[in-house]
């Protein structure tokens, strides 16, 4: 927990200006701002969005826009006016470190209209942080002692770079470091104290997501498209080469009635998709086919021509010990058998065969188990970069079909 002045100062300002005890308010809108060249230029991966989005959806808090920035004191000064504008939590992260081309100390004060001004403390604390390691500041260090003129200083004990929250009579820029350790800790020992006190946080947001497999968007939004409109609980699609997801959220004041409300949806969803829905949440193809072998007691072996290993990789998962991969190039004349006419008690033969025809996909697929013999033809047309996961996905759900009519 960050402890000293500092919070002293930030417990008195939310005590001061924003106790309304007693009196609900709108829930606020947040923004996420990152700020960096190289996340421009696409030479790291902007881990800190998803955080900060999962971290304020936890406390309820809508989030309604994301954007990235390059270091640019002008260009970062006009996204956070903008922000400023149609939000009342606006969360930066990055561009705080101590050379030029950290600009956000400079841009937030631009934005807020005021000057920077030194905080003795803050250079205190940035010295012993190097003291630590053995080693003197240099006096660009300095720079990171600087923030704008009436802002609430965040110390930093887990790095060099202080935060801090600059305000306004309804808003805030809350400024974290891009070192995702070092914005993680501060956000959740900081920055949540700080927002629930200031907004008056209550309730959750709280998110439910079934996965679907042999039918397409198109199909599950002709199912569901009216329950697509519903304000809360809200109901969403996103589309995976062979797989469509389902996203239920509902925001309510405890997690108890959160958990009913979406438990609710999901009954209305689950009775219009039927079998398509294969499982929720961490539920994969690949572990719902594991757990169906295991209450068979069933062993599967596959066989694969032109995935490229594929299924074999996906395969490879420490819950299916009862499965067995082979990979082949060709096979030995067109239209042959993938697998065995007949199968042993308590084996199931999977073999798929992917083949190009001019613009698109086919994938040819056979299943023999105990319970009989199945075999059919599936088309692909969309990019090629994508075919192999549609082609695996595709198997793996027919598989899933195939043991389901066992149970």
């Amino acid at each position: 927990m960050c402890t000293g002045s500092a919070d002293v100062e930030l417990a008195k300002r939310c005590s001061i200006h924003y106790n309304r005890k007693n009196k609900r308010e709108p829930m606020p809108v947040a923004e996420i701002v990152t700020i960096g060249t190289e996340l421009l230029l696409g030479e790291i991966l902007d881990t800190n969005t998803r955080f900060l989005a999962r971290e304020l959806r936890n406390l309820g808090v809508d989030l309604y826009r994301t954007t990235t920035v390059g270091d640019n004191e002008e260009r970062i000064a006009g996204v956070l006016k903008e922000a400023l504008g149609r939000s009342q939590i606006v969360l930066t992260t990055g561009g705080l470190g101590p050379t030029v081309d950290d600009p956000t100390r400079q841009a937030v004060a631009r934005a807020l209209g005021v000057k920077l001004e030194f905080h003795p403390e803050l250079w205190q604390q940035i010295q012993e942080r190097f003291q630590r390691y053995g080693r003197q500041p240099s006096e660009n260090n300095r720079r990171q002692a600087f923030i704008p003129q009436g802002a609430i200083p965040i110390p930093n004990p887990v790095g060099t770079a202080p935060a801090f929250i600059g305000e306004t009579s309804e808003a805030c820029i809350i400024c974290l470091p891009g070192v995702p350790r070092e914005m993680e800790y501060l956000f959740q020992h900081a920055v949540v104290p700080y927002l629930k006190e200031r907004f008056h946080l209550h309730g959750v947001i709280q998110v439910r997501v079934l996965h679907t497999a042999g039918v397409g968007e198109s199909q599950i939004d002709e199912w569901i498209g009216d329950l697509e409109t519903s304000s809360n609980p809200t109901v969403g699609l996103l589309a995976h080469p062979g797989q469509c997801d389902i996203r239920i959220t509902a925001k309510a004041e405890t997690p108890e009635n959160a958990a009913s409300m979406i438990a609710d949806m999901e009954a209305l969803v689950r009775q219009r998709c039927g079998e398509a829905i294969f499982g929720a949440d961490a539920d994969t193809l690949e572990t719902v086919i594991a757990g169906q072998l295991s209450r068979l007691g069933w062993k599967l072996l596959v066989v694969e021509v032109g995935l490229e290993g594929e299924l074999c990789a996906r395969l490879r998962h420490p819950s299916l010990a009862d499965v067995s991969t082979c990979r082949a190039e060709t096979i030995a004349e067109e239209g042959s058998p993938l697998v065995p006419e007949k199968t042993d008690e308590a084996q199931v033969f999977l073999g798929v065969c992917l083949s190009r025809d001019f613009d698109s996909f086919s994938l040819r697929w056979e299943i023999v188990s105990p319970q009989g013999r199945q075999t059919g033809l599936r088309k692909f047309g969309g990019a090629p970069a994508l075919v192999k996961t549609w082609a695996g996905n595709t198997a793996l759900d027919l598989v899933r079909r195939h043991l389901s009519q066992k149970g």
